[in-house]
């Protein structure tokens, strides 16, 4: 577990890589017996991650409610910016 890694850390990782190693941290959080300071630094990087995976999840989304509607039905996906979006 890379409970020691910093933020950077964490917003380079995938969705996928950030919710397992999420569950990790929360399952060692759960199990206890570490120091007040390491369940301290396991608990902000739960946040760090749980925060990534949240928008990784709704960039994911904006990219679903961009898709265009092209001539003969064909899709196409727009890559969009969460503060570029807009509402629908």
């Amino acid at each position: 577990m890379t409970d020691a890694s910093g933020p950077a850390d964490v917003d380079a990782l995938a969705y996928d890589e950030a919710f397992a190693e999420l569950q990790r941290v929360v399952t060692a959080l759960e199990t206890g017996g570490q120091s007040l300071e390491a369940t301290i630094a396991l608990y902000e990087r739960a946040v760090a991650l749980q925060r990534r995976c949240e928008r990784l999840l709704a960039e994911a989304e904006l990219r679903v409610q961009q898709l265009l509607a092209r001539p003969g039905g064909a899709l196409a996906a727009v890559d969009v910016l969460p503060e570029d979006a807009e509402e629908a």
